[in-house]
Formats: structure tokens, C-alpha cells, sequence
């Protein structure tokens, strides 16, 4: 038997049943048919490499294998007598970390499994997970699972909306509702959490004596599906499931989308962005991507909240906006902190854009996510003004001649704007609707 063999069979053996060095123990003496005595301290070291950590890819348990001195000595010393008595399959159940079993997650142990809970034939899923890339290597739109609308950034760069095709749309939102949702996320998230807003993001900021404002770059893009697939492996779906399932909830934007690019967009941006969306990603604009970017960025939340607490600090989080505010202790030390901060977002996989980098003391306007926070919460004047002179023009000479930008559905962007203010400040909010209402649309 040739020892490639032998050694993904003592792979699956190890990752067959429950993860205990008794268990892992039995099932390789059953593989290998023979109680070798170096067998009981490899399985001990198996345990303790993954215990407590997400359930792991056979390649990785190989990968163990190959590494582990003892079982190295082992193979040469017999290497003849190595052979494989019994194939194990590789594990088709749910091996969820401990926190996990409290969710009340729906059972899907195969990928037929998954197909029948999606409605689906196996063909048909795994063309919507697209896990060989087959997707990105077309310039047909009508094969491609997205729609794709390229915009250029006030402050540099580009951002790309990725919108899902009604097919794929419903699987995601199958996805999020009855899996993602159930996932608590971290109590410094308020970004795409029910119950939590960006008031509620600002708020614990108020009336602080120092405000650090950092920006994560490339948010979305910045969660490789291999992120998105190790997160359903932590809920304990088996490796083939939790691929299906992270690929249907990522994409890889196909090499098409960048053949013309706008005269007002970097060339050198252009080509940068093409790379970087080339890579399979959490899209902007699949219901699944919020939910699962606050889930994979736990552990950052995590190190942030607790690098806060050690400096005396607030933490909170909205999206890629990150804030971080305190007292005169904080404020001696919050250069320092915003180099640490940053030296952990990159650790986590997360660049910083340090152009946006804010130090807001308390003799300047303190603004997070546009809402200032130097003695309540309040929205800046110049912004008001603006609105409520758009509504007004609105009232007297009708919206067409407001709506310089071309918005497709102007009645409804104002209306969002409105509640904005109205969720920050509910008198202005008021006010400003009441000169909404004298506005004429058309029917």
C-alpha cells in the first residue's frame, strides 16, 4: 500500500468520529488494523493541534501528519508493514464548537443534505457554489451569478456593488435566515444588527474627552471565502457542506467586468481593483454579507474591545467604521493605542486607511459616521441646511429640478434622509418631514 494512501486514510480516521484522543485512538487502530503503540501519543498530539478550534480540512490533518516527527519515525521504521485494513469515511455530522450547540442550527450532514434543504438538484448546487471558479472564467452576463454596477469613491478608489440574480439571492436569504441570524454577534457590532443602529453606534461615545476614529479599507472584499468557509465549519457542518455553503455566499468577480474602464477612474486603481475582487470574496450587495463579515471579524472585535478595555477606553464598531473614545488617561496614550489598534486589524487580515484616521479632542467637533458627539447626539448644521433647502426647492419648483444626481427613486432617497435626522434628532426630523409632505411627485 503506498504510504500517500495510508496516510490520508489515518486522516479521515482521525477526523471521523468525536474529537477525543480515545476516540481518534480506536479508529486509527481500526484503519490500520495493527494496536501500534506510537498510534495512542499521535492521537494525543492530533488533540491537542485541533481541539477547541474550528473542525478541521483533511488537507490539514495530512498536512499534521506529514509534519508530526513521531509518526515520521514511525513510517520509515515500518514502512512495509503499513497498510490500510479498513477505510473510514470522512465525517458526515455535525461537529459544532461548544458555543455552537446553543443555536439551534439546522442539521445538513451531506451535500445531499444541502441540496434537498435548498430545493435543489446536487448539480444545480454546486453551480451556484461555484467552488471551481467556473463562473469568473466566462465573459457570457447571462452564465454570471451577479449583476455589477462600478462606482468611484469621494476620497479615492473604487467600489463595487455586487448584486446576486433572484436565483441565488433567495438561497442567500434561506441562508442568512436560518443559520446566520440564530449567531449572536459581538456586543461592540452594530452595523446589520437588528435592535442596533448607527445611533447606537455613536452613543456610547458622548461627552468623551478624546475620540479615535479608524477606517478599515476594502471592507467586504477583505474576507476570503476560505473565512466564510471555516465559519460554517465552526458551526460544525462537515468540510463538503460548509464549502457549498461559503461558496453560495461568496463570488469572484469574472476578468469582463474590468474590460472598460471609466475615463474618470486611476488606471492604476482600476488594475488594483481587479485583482483584488478577482479573489473569491464576501460580495457588497448579497444579503449575506453583512452577517457573515460581523461573524468572521469576531475575533477582532474581541482583541479591539479588549485592547480598549486595558486602556480605559470605549470600543464600538459600525461596519469598517471603528470608533474608540475615553478620558484624559486614554487621551495621554492614544497615539500609541491607534498604532496598536491598527497592528491588530492587519493581524486579523484588515488594512487600515490611515488617511482617515481621526484624533478628535474635545475643542473640535467630534463626528462618527457623520453624527456629532461632543455633548449629545446631533447631526452637523451645514448638513440640515442642505436638506431642508433641497426639500424646499423641492415644495416650490418641484423635485426634477433637485434631483441633479439622477436618482432613480428621489421620493424614496429623500425619505431615508429624513429618517436619518429623525432617528437622531425626532423635532428637526419632524420639521423636516412636515416640508416633504407639501411636495408634489409625480404619479
Amino acid at each position: 500500500m503506498s504510504t500517500p494512501a495510508v496516510i490520508s486514510a489515518l486522516a479521515r480516521s482521525l477526523m471521523a468520529g468525536e474529537p477525543t484522543a480515545e476516540g481518534a485512538l480506536a479508529r486509527a487502530r481500526r484503519t490500520l488494523g495493527r494496536p501500534w503503540r506510537w498510534l495512542q501519543p499521535l492521537s494525543l498530539r492530533y488533540i491537542e493541534t485541533f481541539a477547541g478550534r474550528t473542525c478541521p480540512r483533511h488537507r490539514d490533518v495530512v498536512r499534521f501528519l506529514l509534519e508530526d516527527q513521531g509518526f515520521r519515525r514511525a513510517r520509515m521504521r515500518h514502512r512495509e508493514k503499513l497498510s490500510i485494513a479498513e477505510w473510514l469515511a470522512e465525517p458526515n455530522r455535525m461537529q459544532p464548537v461548544n458555543a455552537a450547540q446553543q443555536w439551534n442550527l439546522p442539521v445538513i450532514e451531506t451535500v445531499g443534505d444541502l441540496a434537498d434543504w435548498l430545493s435543489l438538484h446536487p448539480d444545480e448546487l454546486d453551480w451556484f457554489a461555484d467552488l471551481k471558479g467556473l463562473c469568473g472564467k466566462t465573459g457570457n452576463p447571462k452564465l454570471h451569478h451577479y449583476r455589477y454596477r462600478i462606482l468611484a469613491k469621494r476620497s479615492g478608489g473604487i467600489r463595487l456593488i455586487e448584486s446576486p440574480k433572484r436565483d441565488l439571492k433567495d438561497l442567500q436569504r434561506r441562508i442568512l435566515s436560518s443559520i446566520l441570524d440564530r449567531i449572536p454577534p459581538h456586543q461592540s457590532v452594530h452595523g446589520f444588527v437588528k435592535g442596533r443602529s448607527i445611533a447606537t453606534f455613536a452613543a456610547p461615545h458622548v461627552g468623551r474627552h478624546i475620540v479615535l476614529r479608524l477606517d478599515l479599507e476594502n471592507f467586504f472584499p477583505a474576507f476570503p471565502a476560505a473565512r466564510a468557509q471555516a465559519m460554517f465549519r465552526t458551526l460544525g457542518y462537515p468540510e463538503q457542506v460548509a464549502d457549498r455553503l461559503g461558496g453560495i455566499c461568496s463570488n469572484a468577480v469574472p476578468r469582463s467586468v474590468w474590460n472598460d474602464r471609466p475615463p474618470e477612474i486611476d488606471a492604476q486603481q482600476w488594475h488594483e481593483a481587479g485583482i483584488l475582487y478577482a479573489r473569491p470574496h464576501l460580495p457588497q450587495g448579497a444579503p449575506t454579507s453583512p452577517s457573515l463579515a460581523n461573524i468572521t471579524a469576531f475575533r477582532l472585535d474581541c482583541r479591539l474591545s479588549g485592547l480598549a478595555r486595558s486602556a480605559g477606553a470605549v470600543y464600538t464598531r459600525y461596519a469598517d467604521d471603528l470608533a474608540f473614545s475615553g478620558g484624559e488617561d486614554f487621551s495621554r496614550v492614544v497615539e500609541r493605542f491607534s498604532a496598536n489598534a491598527a497592528a491588530i486589524a492587519l493581524e486579523e487580515g484588515f488594512g487600515v486607511n490611515h488617511r482617515k484616521t481621526r484624533i478628535m479632542r474635545r475643542g473640535v467637533r467630534q463626528s462618527l459616521a457623520g453624527i456629532v458627539v461632543n455633548d449629545r447626539l446631533s447631526l452637523r448644521r451645514s448638513d440640515l441646511e442642505v436638506l431642508e433647502a433641497i426639500l424646499t426647492n423641492c415644495a416650490r419648483f418641484g423635485p426634477e429640478s433637485q434631483n441633479r444626481a439622477g436618482v432613480p427613486d428621489f421620493r424614496a432617497h429623500l425619505e431615508g434622509r429624513i429618517g436619518f435626522v429623525k432617528m437622531i434628532d425626532r423635532a428637526k426630523g419632524q420639521r423636516l418631514r412636515a416640508l416633504f409632505e407639501k411636495i408634489r411627485f409625480a404619479q
